[in-house]
């Protein structure tokens, strides 16, 4: 299951062109993958519905994308940190096992904001002694055509490069034993 915002929502795109359902094609039925994103979440938004998509959903693995927006609104990252905590939490507690990205903020947020942001996900995913992902936009988002004209949203061309940024981490967590 993955949860996340307009990233993994396919944002500006037919959604069949975004790198979850490419996800979907590509493991053909070897896993089912919920498509648990909204353009706009927040951690608070994700965190206020998690226990319903646990209980439909009862996901072998849950990749938590968020936080982007709210680093973008500003919010402070000690709130950021606890939402995604709790979300963390919950999806743990459903025998769910968990991976969160790394979330990167754009250099006009100012470098004392992005160092504070930045480093609630390291510390999260050592603490909670969940996997980090490295953010699927890196070495992507500044090369021609990878993004849409507001400079946030990846274009349809970009979203295979994220697919394959993400899989080796994805498959491998999937082939893990149970924790039964």
């Amino acid at each position: 299951m993955i949860v996340g915002d307009s990233l993994s929502d396919a944002y500006g795109l037919p959604r069949q062109s975004g790198w979850v359902h490419q996800l979907t094609e590509r493991w053909d039925g070897r896993h089912e993958v919920v498509n648990a994103s909204i353009s706009g979440e927040t951690t608070a938004g994700a965190l206020s519905r998690i226990e319903a998509l646990l209980e439909r959903h009862r996901p072998d693995l849950m990749v938590v994308i968020l936080g982007g927006n709210d680093g973008l609104r500003g919010l402070a990252p000690n709130q950021t940190e606890d939402n995604l905590a709790a979300l963390i939490e919950k999806g743990k507690a459903a025998d769910a096992r968990v991976a969160l990205m790394q979330i990167r903020m754009p250099a006009n947020m100012g470098p004392v904001y992005i160092q504070r942001f930045e480093s609630v996900f390291p510390r999260l995913a050592e603490s909670l002694n969940v996997q980090l992902l490295p953010f699927f936009l890196d070495g992507i988002f500044d090369r021609p055509g990878m993004m849409q004209a507001d400079g946030i949203h990846p274009t349809a061309e970009a979203q295979s490069l994220m697919l394959e940024a993400l899989l080796p981490a994805l498959e491998a967590l999937l082939a893990e034993p149970s924790r039964d």
